[in-house]
């Protein structure tokens, strides 16, 4: 367990960690800047927000880790499968109350946007790691 907690875990929490935190300071400042002084989506929110970011590092992971050397064949058998449980969990959350009319446009706009931003980061990084 330890050398899978220093070789990936560990890793993988961090991220998850910063990223959830950026997210809801995101959202509360939105949220505050707009005059509402609590979230109105209540605890369910949170529990969302924390289960896509985790869906988000395992993206990052899968991406970082699966042993593909074709960047862009990697690509989409990361985004694929993550993208499939991201709507997977958009219509489970849809029992427990009724979705917006746009919900799996939104969240296929969000994290479509940020995969792509993180694996062009990610792809240049490659490219002037490899130069170097």
């Amino acid at each position: 367990m330890k050398k899978i907690w220093n070789e990936w875990l560990k890793n993988a929490v961090c991220i998850y960690c910063i990223l959830y935190t950026i997210a809801t300071l995101a959202n509360s400042i939105g949220y505050l800047s707009s005059g509402t002084y609590f979230d109105p989506n209540g605890n369910w929110h949170e529990i969302d927000r924390a289960l896509i970011v985790l869906i988000g590092v395992i993206a990052y992971e899968m991406a970082t880790r699966l042993p593909i050397k074709n960047v862009l064949i990697k690509i989409m058998v990361t985004y694929i499968p993550t993208m499939t449980l991201t709507f997977l969990y958009v219509w489970i959350s849809g029992f427990r109350e009724p979705l917006a009319s746009s919900a799996y446009r939104d969240i296929f706009i969000n994290y479509t946007g940020l995969f792509l931003i993180v694996s062009v980061i990610v792809i240049i990084l490659e490219k002037i790691k490899s130069k170097n």
